[in-house]
């Protein structure tokens, strides 16, 4: 089997069958960080996507969404949040057990036992693909990503709880989940009622462009995007740098995909003397938010909540482009809540203690 491909050799999920559902619904008992209060459980969900099959990357269509449900509740007439993770992440990844801190159960767990929060479902979609990650939008070469959480995921887990419904959804995210939950608010204000971006992705210039041109040395030496994937793939172990690399082919194929080039990717910038080609960024920059607020700024200000935040050193600048778009924001008297705090960009789980509770409480009214 090929490195870091999926392995379908475990039975396929039953033809005919648009969703079926797993029944692993027992949180496992892990060390918690915080031993008292409810404990709320997770159930596993299995769906067989329709928008996602045969997808250019080769990704599986059968995705896993964990489903939170607070103790005692059994998710009927509930509000539903979606987390959308961010880039190397899937969303079963917060709900693993996390050393030294809480996954988003706990948390969970801790604000709603605590009263700062009411009970709300929340819903932890797999998005992960073979370029590493995800940005949640529709690609010709990444995937139908926003179909696959409005026309499937979603109605799916509502379905199943009896939860959410219109006007008691939201969305929230951190870096590219951060980008997501923002974006997707725009593109589907009818649809979604609450969102938090957590520095997330924004002014691409000065987020994208300096890592962009800092890997074409080593795609030169390589030989190429493709020889430099294949390379990637076939390695026993990845470095920071490499993962960083592949992250920005993964940009390239989620905004300006080419389906005839090698797993959809093409650059926005010469190769080899780094200039910007203009109609390769101008499609880049017509899915930055910053610039994406400025059309669809109206469809935020239908929400009953809007929470952004970054960090003030966050380092790959984010917090430029988090600036910009509030400031748009302000202008078109868009109700939101804007806060940076003293902290760079990992590990700043935390932040949803301030986010969370927002959301739910707005949902819940």
């Amino acid at each position: 089997m090929a490195p870091y491909a999926w392995d379908r050799s475990k039975p396929a999920l039953p033809r005919g069958r648009r969703w079926w559902a797993g029944e692993l619904s027992v949180r496992l008992r892990f060390m918690r960080r915080t031993l008292s209060g409810p404990e709320g459980t997770v159930r596993r969900l299995r769906l067989q996507s329709a928008v996602l099959e045969n997808n250019l990357l080769g990704d599986p269509a059968d995705r896993i969404i964990d489903v939170y449900v607070p103790r005692g509740q059994s998710g009927a007439g509930l509000p539903l949040l979606v987390d959308l993770v961010g880039y190397t992440g899937g969303g079963p990844a917060h709900t693993n057990w996390k050393n030294f801190g809480e996954n988003v159960p706990e948390r969970l767990d801790r604000l709603i036992g605590a009263g700062v929060m009411p009970p709300v479902v929340v819903a932890f979609p797999d998005c992960f693909t073979r370029l590493g990650g995800n940005q949640y939008i529709n690609s010709a070469a990444m995937g139908a990503w926003t179909d696959f959480l409005v026309r499937e995921a979603v109605p799916y887990v509502e379905k199943e709880f009896h939860c959410g419904g219109e006007g008691r959804r939201g969305v929230f995210g951190k870096s590219s989940g951060g980008y997501g939950a923002a974006v997707n608010a725009m593109l589907r204000p009818d649809f979604w009622a609450a969102a938090a971006c957590h520095s997330g992705d924004m002014g691409f210039e000065t987020a994208y462009l300096p890592p962009l041109v800092a890997m074409l040395p080593a795609l030169a030496k390589a030989g190429g995007v493709r020889a430099w994937l294949e390379e990637f793939f076939a390695k026993p172990k990845a470095k920071d740098e490499d993962i960083q690399r592949l992250e920005m082919l993964g940009m390239c194929a989620s905004y300006d995909p080419d389906p005839k080039a090698f797993m959809g990717v093409r650059l926005p910038l010469d190769p080899e003397t780094a200039e910007l080609l203009p109609q390769r960024w101008a499609n880049f920059a017509s899915w930055d938010p910053v610039n994406m607020v400025e059309s669809r700024g109206t469809g935020l200000g239908q929400l009953k909540a809007l929470y952004i935040d970054c960090g003030d050193v966050d380092q790959f600048n984010l917090v430029y482009g988090a600036r910009r778009f509030v400031r748009s924001l302000k202008r078109q008297q868009i109700a939101h809540r804007y806060e940076e705090f003293p902290d760079d960009h990992s590990n700043v789980d935390y932040r949803m203690d301030m986010s969370l509770p927002f959301l739910a409480i707005a949902l819940s009214q």
